[in-house]
């Protein structure tokens, strides 16, 4: 939704738009996607701009014409967070969606994606939290997956791995899940 390709962007956004307005005729809870890149290599690519103030005005300007353009009833427009893009953390989701204003923008939580060091790796149960304390009632949707930091690599190397399979706490993370509406997917 946010590629610097002129013709790619129109057709993510009207995709998006589409994708949205099905949500919403056939009562889904929500419609997910990822803000995008700047890169022109690929939709989650890293990119030097992607966490740029620019771009974070670009991801608001494009999830508030997304959902102004379909004004959707009951389903919501619900941002991934990214390790490399908006929203990276709790925090900016928070700030994100603030900046949004818009009732029809949600949280879909992965914290997988959001756990992008050791500290956060071994401290995962408190980044949880942190995400349930931050976004609560916006959060529309989780995702279940896990992570694993390989050991026998020198550098930082985290591999996304099945559910149990990893050092994610899905003890806190049900817990807290739990504390939602008992709709809410996973």
């Amino acid at each position: 939704p946010i590629s610097p390709d002129p013709r790619e962007r129109a057709e993510a956004l009207e995709k998006n738009r589409r994708c949205l307005d099905l949500a919403d005729r056939i009562g889904a809870r929500c419609c997910v996607n990822v803000a995008g890149s700047r890169s022109s290599e690929f939709w989650y690519a890293p990119h030097a701009d992607n966490l740029s103030e620019a771009t974070f005005d670009l991801v608001v300007e494009t999830v508030r014409s997304i959902i102004d353009d379909v004004r959707p009833k009951r389903a919501v427009y619900a941002l991934e967070a990214m390790p490399h893009t908006w929203p990276d953390s709790p925090s900016a989701y928070s700030r994100i969606l603030k900046a949004i204003d818009r009732r029809a923008a949600g949280a879909h939580l992965d914290p997988v994606n959001l756990v992008s060091s050791p500290q956060l790796y071994y401290r995962n149960a408190d980044l949880i939290r942190e995400c349930f304390r931050e976004l609560g009632p916006r959060i529309v949707s989780c995702h279940a997956k896990d992570t694993r930091l390989d050991q026998r690599r020198l550098t930082v190397h985290l591999q996304e791995v099945a559910p149990g399979d990893g050092a994610l706490d899905y003890g806190v993370f049900l817990a807290e899940l739990a504390k939602l509406p008992a709709d809410t997917p996973l």
